[in-house]
């Protein structure tokens, strides 16, 4: 295809994702500087369509940026009242005391909320201030300049045939060009995983670990409700499959959340984190909760769960990595957006002063010392070993030796163990499908539990069928002839959505890619063994449409 002209846009700074780190980073800016221009991308077809997280949120990112936002009309009411965790048996429960943990864990002033909700709230704010927010913006591509430095993206591409090239309708995009870049993308964001490769920004540190979570909105009898209730599990159904656990938060509305996270670093093939989550909900705990409820919606993303030792760099030639790009999820708090706030308003920070002082272009290290050394590092250090215990001795020498580490460096600000490392990649953790055998998962009953496709319908996913498909294969043959004698050819399964089937064909199974089904959560680009799969932005303003996540 030849070279595509486009018209280009220079403003003081371009933030790529309205979630929580890239609106942080534009209402600071602003903040600072009323005059400098600041745009938002978002590739959602509205603020919030693409959030989705658990979401219990520590408001001391939210107090820093907008101190009076109690007042402000922020969606942010539901205070926590009452914490609950559990390990669960097939049939039973044993609660685990709240006493013995670090005061860390505890969620004492911390609010139940729709992430979605607290954006779209956010960008109202950032718009009051001037700043310029486009939702169904996807950035596709980075513009770099002559010394290698990042100047700018390519946004608003669209009408693109099967093939990639430009149809009847083509709109070529824009190229927003900017003295600094923010890459706020959320978890293994396709610019961000270019760009911590052209960089080498994760040269010296962990490999990055990841989770798939899974979540469901149910209207549920009112004599059940008990808003503000954080209900947390370990256990059953995983067992020895797989780590993870649940979590049940009351909501407002008589509303509750049920959502399920399952480890990525799983060995057998044949686990099937979304019927785990499925298998969950009855148990007598869950199923008495959800009794005679209705489900409303669903959704599905990866988390970051690396942790302290695996955040990559998170500064480069000409901008900034923010938030889940880096990775700044409290993996036992199961926290991530009160850091990916801090992290946005310490970037607008660092570039504030960069153009204030006559930069542009360069490295900001004043950004990458504040997160190695600030708030962040002191959320996320003492509980860097917590991962790699679970995934090294298992869910109770984890539970046991993960508390003493975080209470000792409560105590006394350091650990016994050092930094532990996690070893392998989750892709490199699938084991060979010969040494493992196939798990038989209950049916879905239609009424607790239900099918894939059934599911993906309510997350209001669509992706015009015209465009290319998002999902990048780098050799097609590699499913059928590599994954599936070898893996089983697990995408069938780790994918929450239905996107991937092995189906016969004349000449043998055939690998068939459902993009259309897609809900953005990027665990096929982690888990896929070959890493074969590369998971790219579709046009603007497709995927799923949240409501209320």
């Amino acid at each position: 295809m030849a070279e595509v002209e486009r018209e280009s846009m220079e403003v003081d700074v371009v933030i790529v994702g309205a979630g929580p780190a890239g609106l942080s980073a534009a209402i600071r800016l602003k903040q600072l500087d009323p005059e400098l221009m600041v745009v938002v991308l978002e590739k959602g077809s509205e603020v919030g369509a693409h959030i989705l997280s658990g979401a219990v949120l520590d408001p001391v990112g939210l107090d820093k940026l907008l101190p009076d936002w109690r007042s402000m009309g922020a969606p942010i009411t539901n205070e926590v009242k009452k914490d609950n965790f559990y390990l669960l048996g097939p049939a039973g429960k044993i609660r685990v005391p709240n006493w013995p943990m670090p005061k860390l864990m505890s969620n004492h002033g911390n609010y139940i909320v729709s992430m979605g909700n607290v954006t779209r709230w956010m960008a109202e704010q950032a718009e009051a201030l001037g700043v310029e927010v486009y939702p169904g913006m996807a950035a596709s591509k980075l513009v770099y300049g002559d010394n290698g430095e990042v100047k700018g993206v390519v946004a608003g591409e669209f009408g693109l045939n099967p093939d990639g090239t430009p149809g009847d309708g083509y709109e070529p995009g824009m190229e927003l060009l900017g003295k600094y870049v923010f890459i706020g993308e959320g978890v293994r964001g396709s610019l961000a995983k270019e760009l911590i490769a052209k960089y080498e920004l994760s040269k010296g540190r962990d490999v990055q670990k990841f989770g798939i979570g899974m979540k469901e909105i149910w209207d549920i009898d009112p004599e059940k409700h008990r808003e503000g209730t954080v209900t947390h599990t370990m256990g059953w159904p995983l067992g020895k499959n797989a780590g993870g656990g649940s979590f049940i938060y009351h909501m407002e509305n008589n509303q509750v959340v049920v959502g399920f996270v399952v480890h990525l670093n799983y060995a057998n093939p044949y686990v099937y984190p979304y019927m785990e989550f499925q298998q969950f909900k009855h148990h007598p705990v869950v199923a008495e909760l959800l009794k005679g409820g209705k489900r409303v919606a669903y959704g599905a993303r990866a988390i970051t769960e690396g942790g302290y030792q695996s955040m990559p760099k998170a500064v480069f030639p000409g901008g900034a990595l923010l938030g889940c790009s880096i990775g700044l999820v409290n993996v036992p708090r199961i926290k991530g957006n009160h850091n990916a706030m801090l992290s946005g308003i310490s970037a607008a920070e660092a570039a504030f002063d960069a153009i204030k002082a006559g930069r542009e272009g360069d490295t900001l290290d004043a950004y990458e010392t504040e997160i190695r050394t600030g708030e962040i590092a002191k959320d996320l250090k003492p509980v860097r070993n917590v991962k790699p215990l679970w995934a090294k001795r298992g869910l109770m020498a984890s539970l046991g030796l993960g508390g003493f580490d975080m209470w000792w460096q409560s105590l006394f600000g350091f650990s016994l163990f050092g930094t532990i490392s996690h070893g392998k990649t989750d892709a490199e953790a699938t084991g060979l499908a010969k040494n493992y055998k196939e798990i038989d998962y209950p049916k879905p009953d239609g009424v607790l539990s239900f099918d894939r496709l059934t599911n993906v319908s309510f997350s209001n996913t669509n992706h015009e069928e015209s465009q290319p498909c998002h999902l990048k294969l780098k050799d097609p043959s590699i499913p059928i002839e590599v994954n599936l004698p070898k893996y089983a050819e697990p995408a069938q399964r780790y994918c929450p959505a239905a996107v991937y089937e092995v189906v016969e064909g004349d000449n043998g199974p055939k690998f068939q890619i459902n993009f259309q089904n897609c809900v953005h959560c990027k665990t096929c680009d982690i888990k896929d063994p070959s890493q074969n799969i590369n998971w790219t932005v579709p046009q603007g303003g497709d995927g799923p449409n949240y409501p209320n996540m």
